[in-house]
């Protein structure tokens, strides 16, 4: 990931931004999923974030510090937790709370606004500013491997965290294994489990290029 220069420090530097995307704005239906141990499902209480001393290094968030990591839609989120064929899933439907503030880093350049800038001179920290929100996109949306160092996921976390601290409840991306976004919420009791449906793998497709 590039160096950025920030624009600002007790403000998110991303103009126009600030506000982020409201519930209202976010995709009505998010989903987690979980590979099961056996033939029945998860109860609801393991069917969010894991505890501290489980959370490993994950794209948004350090060791130790967990998060709720959904995504938009069933397929897109049984696919975030890399089944075998056979295997059983549990997936739950999850309801985010009305007063959610998130950044969107899967299409920030339909929910960055030039029109609430300034003067001229913030037009150009802009278009540095979108380029930058999509790079973050990317590099969250990249595919995590198993054997992956936790140095790997460093650049991500970090910024992440600073996002949280400039009053983000969370932050939104693009899938790199469906067609869904993601969503990494910062306060993994923010949201409520709801019903939770047993899903069966009957085939996973592999895509393939030479290296």
């Amino acid at each position: 990931m590039r160096a950025h220069k920030w624009h600002g420090i007790n403000r998110l530097p991303f103009g126009g931004v600030e506000d982020g995307l409201g519930s209202d704005e976010l995709p009505q239906g998010w989903f987690r999923a979980r590979i099961q141990r056996g033939e029945n499902a998860y109860p609801k209480e393991e069917m969010g974030a894991p505890p501290k001393r489980l959370a490993s290094h994950g794209r948004a968030n350090p060791a130790g510090i967990p998060y709720l990591y959904l995504a938009s839609g069933v397929t897109t989120a049984i696919s975030e937790v890399r089944p075998h064929t056979g295997d059983r899933v549990s997936v739950a439907r999850v309801e985010i709370p009305e007063n959610l503030k998130v950044i969107d880093l899967a299409t920030p350049r339909l929910t960055v606004s030039p029109f609430v800038l300034e003067d001229e001179g913030q037009v150009g920290l802009l278009r540095a500013d979108i380029a930058f929100l999509e790079q973050l996109g990317k590099e969250l949306a990249q595919p995590i491997l198993p054997n992956a160092a936790a140095v790997d996921y460093t650049p991500t976390q970090y910024l992440c965290e600073f996002v949280k601290t400039c009053g983000f409840h969370g932050v939104q991306y693009k899938s790199s294994v469906g067609q869904d976004t993601n969503m990494a919420l910062f306060d993994r009791t923010s949201a409520q489990i709801g019903t939770i449906k047993v899903h069966s793998v009957t085939r996973v497709s592999v895509r393939h290029k030479p290296s």
